[in-house]
């Protein structure tokens, strides 16, 4: 029963990494700085230093085996809300991680918008407040 609980819980998280990995690939420039923002990402949200790279590396082969994104968005939209804040925040950080969002990752946001049921102004703000930080 525990390792089932365990193993399912890493592959939600493996989801969730999948999703940000997509969004850093977005812009076809996958950074060593995005993957740091996304491996603390993963440590807030539940995984631990033990199994971080295996949600990492898992995340890899689930976005690169992937052509949609639904997949990834239903594990983050049966989140709890700060969770799903965190993942929102993440995302944002991933995309102004070079100091500017082109075309496809703001498309990629309005409609990750849309697919995790998050407010557009609650979008803003804290897209806003990304950018304040950076």
């Amino acid at each position: 029963m525990f390792f089932k609980k365990d193993k399912n819980e890493s592959s939600n998280l493996s989801k969730v990494a999948a999703l940000l990995i997509h969004a850093a690939k977005i812009d076809e420039n996958f950074s060593k700085n995005e993957e740091i923002i996304i491996k603390q990402a993963l440590l807030q949200i539940g995984a631990n230093d033990e199994n971080l790279e295996r949600i990492f590396l898992d995340g890899k082969k689930i976005e690169e085996n992937s052509n949609q994104i639904l997949e990834f968005t239903k594990e983050v939209k049966n989140m709890e809300e700060n969770d799903k804040i965190k993942i929102v925040e993440t995302l944002w950080r991933i995309i102004y991680s070079n100091n500017e969002a082109d075309i496809y990752e703001t498309s990629l946001m309005r409609r990750l918008g849309g697919l995790l049921y998050i407010d557009s102004k609650l979008m803003g703000d804290i897209k806003e407040r990304v950018k304040n930080k950076i």
